[in-house]
C-alpha cells in the first residue's frame, strides 16, 4: 500500500525509539506508553512505508535493511529538530544580530579571535556563535545555511558542489619559535641551523605546511620532525615543553613569547599563511561580515618585520 499524504513524525519517533533502545518495551517504559500502542503505531507506518523496518530473531528486534535506511533519516529529522528547538529557545533578543561562525581547526584561535573581535565592537548587539571543525564539515554547514561565514585558510575549493564565495583576508608571514633554550641554540646561522633541528608541524590539514616544506626544499634543509599537529594550540604547548621548533605567524609573536615563553629563531622569507572568510553571499551584507572582512583587510595583516629576540 502506497503512503498517502504526510509522514507521520509520531509514528516516526515511536520507530527511533524502538531502534535506538533495543526493545519495544524500553522504549514503552521511557514514553510511558503501553508496548502495544507502539507496536500497533509502527506497524501501522510500515504499512504506510509499504516495508517492514524490523524483523524478530528470537526475542530480539533487528532492523531490516528498509529499517537501517530509516534510521538514518530518522536520525537526521530528530538530530535538526533538536537544534531548532534549542536555537528557538536560545534565540537572540529583540535588535541583536546573531553571527554564526565557523572556524577550521586549522586556524590559531589567536587569529581568529582577532578576525572576529571587529563584529562585537559594531554599534549594534552582536551574538556570535563559534563553531570550530574541519573544514570540510563546516563547508557542509554553510550550503545549508546553517552558518553566515567560515574562517579558513584556504578558500572553498572547485568542484565541491557547495555554492560559495571567497573573500581574501589577508597574509601573514610565518616565523620559526622555540624555547629559550632550543631558540639560543638554533637562532644564529637561520636558516641553515635548521638542518637536523627538532621540529613540530602543522597537519595535513594546514595550507601552510605544503609552503614550509617547499621552503625547505628550497633551502636545502631537512629538520627532524618530531611531531604533527591539526591543532596549533596543541603545537605551540608541545613547544614551550621544549619538544620542538614550531612554526607560526609572525604577528602573533609577542603573544607566544608572553603565553609560551618561546622566543623567535628567524622568519621565512616567502613564507605565509593566508586567510579568507568564505561566505553564501557574493556581496557581503551581513554587518558583522562586513565588519571582519573590512577589519583584516586594513588593520590585522599588515606587513610584518621580525620581532626582535628576547
Amino acid at each position: 500500500m502506497a503512503m498517502a499524504g504526510r509522514l507521520n513524525y509520531k509514528q516516526l519517533n515511536y520507530f527511533w525509539r524502538v531502534a535506538k533502545s533495543g526493545s519495544v518495551a524500553r522504549a514503552a517504559e521511557h514514553l510511558r506508553l503501553a508496548p502495544q500502542t507502539i507496536s500497533g503505531q509502527i506497524a501501522t507506518l510500515e504499512e504506510a512505508l509499504g516495508t517492514e523496518l524490523f524483523r524478530r530473531s528470537g526475542r530480539r528486534l533487528e532492523l531490516t535493511s528498509a529499517g537501517e535506511l530509516a534510521l538514518t533519516y530518522a536520525e537526521d529529522i530528530f538530530q535538526i529538530g533538536g537544534e531548532l528547538e534549542e536555537v528557538l529557545r536560545n534565540r537572540p533578543g529583540k535588535g541583536d544580530v546573531l553571527f554564526r561562525v565557523g572556524v577550521a581547526d586549522v586556524v590559531p584561535k589567536s587569529i581568529a579571535y582577532r578576525l572576529l573581535a571587529p563584529a562585537l565592537a559594531l554599534p549594534v548587539r552582536v551574538r556570535v556563535v563559534c563553531r570550530e571543525d574541519k573544514l570540510e564539515r563546516l563547508f557542509g554547514e554553510l550550503a545549508i545555511h546553517k552558518l553566515d561565514l567560515v574562517i579558513a585558510d584556504r578558500p572553498l575549493p572547485a568542484g565541491l558542489g557547495v555554492k560559495g564565495y571567497n573573500h581574501a583576508l589577508g597574509r601573514a608571514s610565518i616565523a620559526f619559535f622555540g624555547a629559550p633554550a632550543l631558540a639560543a641554540r638554533y637562532r644564529e646561522g637561520f636558516p641553515q641551523s635548521l638542518h637536523g633541528a627538532p621540529l613540530l608541524m602543522p597537519g595535513d590539514g594546514a595550507a601552510m605546511r605544503g609552503a614550509i616544506v617547499r621552503w625547505f626544499s628550497e633551502h636545502r634543509i631537512v629538520p627532524r620532525v618530531v611531531g604533527e599537529f591539526d591543532d596549533a594550540a596543541l603545537m605551540e604547548a608541545f613547544g614551550k615543553a621544549g619538544a620542538g621548533i614550531f612554526p607560526a605567524p609572525a604577528i602573533l609573536a609577542d603573544e607566544i613569547r608572553a603565553q609560551f615563553d618561546a622566543g623567535i629563531i628567524g622568519l621565512a622569507e616567502n613564507v605565509a599563511a593566508k586567510y579568507c572568510a568564505i561566505s553564501i553571499e557574493r556581496k557581503l551584507t551581513h554587518p558583522a561580515v562586513v565588519a571582519v572582512s573590512e577589519a583584516a583587510r586594513k588593520h590585522l595583516f599588515v606587513e610584518d618585520a621580525v620581532p626582535a629576540p628576547r
